[in-house]
């Protein structure tokens, strides 16, 4: 199993809308890509500051898998869309498991 983890960290101006949007628009991304085995995120849950704002933890069978989900039109209109626009940063880390 391969797994990607990130963390992101709205922009000050990102409004509830666009924060809502990400949220909206990652709960379609499993229906959209085959290739994901499991997708789990949700936003921090305030316990203590300085955190980043939203969690995503997805499992993929594969490396290409994973590669193939970075890639797919459906995660780069996403990102584009409403991912990028209302991040001020982004770190990440990919695994085998």
């Amino acid at each position: 199993m391969f797994r990607h983890v990130v963390l992101l960290k709205y922009r000050a101006d990102a409004t509830a809308e666009q924060k809502d949007a990400v949220l909206d628009g990652l709960a379609g991304l499993p229906a959209a890509i085959p290739v994901i085995r499991s997708y789990l995120y949700g936003p921090d849950a305030g316990v203590e500051e300085g955190n980043y704002d939203l969690a995503l933890v997805a499992d993929f069978d594969s490396r290409a898998d994973f590669l193939a989900y970075q890639q797919h039109p459906t995660h780069v209109d996403f990102m584009t869309r409403y991912g990028r626009p209302v991040t001020e940063s982004r770190v990440a880390v990919q695994h085998e498991w």
